[in-house]
């Protein structure tokens, strides 16, 4: 393989997400046969994509400040995708917890909007917390798929995305300068002080 194609791979993963996102959707709203089953395996690729993209991008070196923050950009439309296909097969669940959907919604808004405010760019902090509430959120929709409800699941989800949301917040608010990969609020205290962080090389950088 010539390194020019091996260092096109990332940005072609994060990319591809974006298009699996609006198939997801297209396939909601044709209705195609076997939506569920269909849609469950975008969506794990989409997930998969969005793991291998940052790891081979670390691995081959290429990893900056452009690609983290495009990967966070088209994570956001990807999964704002699912949720409107989800939406589409199973509007009663979006109802009946719309209060909940408009707090986590707002909350998640608000880490842009201070971001945007304070540093005139979008968020790209990829902390521990929103790695692991990413996989909840993954969770909580396939089972909203399979059976267009959620309980437990969804109260997980809801508050661990609450909770991953006031700490970007405070990573944002206590960072100088915009910064990208801030595993947590501890490293963000660590990079006010003028300190060197650790990142973890699979995850984070």
């Amino acid at each position: 393989m010539h390194a020019p194609f091996m260092k096109n791979i990332p940005i072609a993963l994060i990319y591809s997400r974006l298009l699996i996102g609006f198939a997801i959707v297209l396939l909601s709203i044709f209705q195609v046969t076997h939506y569920v089953v269909l849609a469950i395996v975008l969506l794990s690729v989409g997930l998969l994509t969005d793991v291998f993209d940052g790891i081979i991008a670390r691995k081959l070196n290429i990893s900056s400040e452009k690609l983290r923050r495009l990967d966070s950009s088209i994570d956001q439309v990807f999964f704002i995708s699912v949720a409107v296909a989800t939406y589409i097969q199973c509007p009663d669940f979006f109802k009946s917890n719309l209060a909940k959907l408009i707090v986590l919604g707002a909350f998640e808004l608000s880490t842009y909007v201070l971001s945007y405010i304070k540093f005139k760019k979008e968020i790209a902090t990829h902390s521990i917390g929103a790695k692991i509430w990413t996989l909840i959120l993954f969770a909580t929709l396939v089972e909203i798929i399979v059976h267009c409800e959620s309980v437990v699941l969804f109260e997980l989800c809801l508050w661990i995305g609450l909770a991953t949301r006031l700490e970007i917040l405070a990573i944002v608010f206590t960072l100088k300068k915009w910064t990208n990969d801030v595993p947590s609020i501890y490293h963000a205290v660590k990079l006010r002080q003028g300190k060197e962080i650790r990142r973890n090389k699979l995850f984070n950088g």
